[in-house]
């Protein structure tokens, strides 16, 4: 027995038409949602920033590559299951965005020999850089001290809540999120964050899934996903 409501190809059809219109709304609601992105206000980066990449030390501006539009993912820690998911998505497209002049890098506070290993054991293309030596993280607000989770931080600009002291063992200290900037010159400008479900649309393994039959299935226990080498 079809555990799903069943009609008629005519049926179907004519919901599939009524579902279209919600579709073409929601990516016209999209097409909106980019330009205001992109209507934001930079805001010009002070603050230097030292990483380490493969190739050395670096600074923001270096990460550029020598374009002018930087994208970079805010990369939890060597391992993290939904971080690799998500890269291995980008990681293909990112010889095609190199060429329309965005650099794109995962940045991580861990350091760069356990960052280069895990990136050699995925076959990854996409660089890495670690930015344990600064307070980048902290500042593009993926990162948090046990300070502030004890006094209330902020994640996905909005409050957490107050972490008592003998609950901090339980609380991550880094956040999934991604941060764009622009170089113009010598000066760097940071233009937009987003953080939590704000990143979902670069997820491509959920994209493909939101059009599957049953979904995203997601289990409330934690992420039925694992490292790509691991099935």
């Amino acid at each position: 027995m079809v555990d799903h409501r069943t009609g008629t190809r005519d049926e179907w059809l004519a919901e599939r038409r009524e579902l279209l219109e919600a579709e073409k709304e929601h990516t016209r609601r999209g097409d909106e949602l980019a330009a205001r992105r992109r209507e934001l206000p930079w805001v010009r980066v002070e603050q230097e920033y030292a990483f380490t990449t493969g190739a050395g030390t670096a600074n923001l501006a270096d990460l550029f590559g020598g374009r002018s539009q930087l994208l970079v993912y805010h990369f939890m820690f060597p391992g993290c299951p939904s971080c690799a998911s998500l890269v291995d998505g980008v990681d293909a497209s990112t010889v095609h965005l190199e060429n329309h002049d965005v650099a794109v890098v995962a940045v991580c506070r861990s350091p760069i020999d356990e960052l280069t290993a895990f990136r050699e054991r995925m076959g990854w293309r996409i660089p890495f850089a670690s930015s344990a030596d600064s307070s980048f993280n902290h500042d593009f607000g993926v990162s948090v001290t046990d300070e502030q989770l004890r006094d209330g931080a902020e994640y996905n600009f909005a409050p957490l809540p107050s972490v008592p002291a003998d609950e901090l063992g339980h609380w991550p200290r880094d956040f999934p999120g991604i941060s764009a900037f622009a170089r113009e010159g010598d000066e760097v400008f940071h233009t937009y964050s987003a953080y939590a479900r704000g990143g979902d649309g670069l997820w491509s393994m959920y994209q493909w899934l939101d059009r599957t039959p049953l979904g995203r299935r997601d289990d409330p226990g934690g992420p039925w996903f694992r490292l790509r080498d691991e099935y």
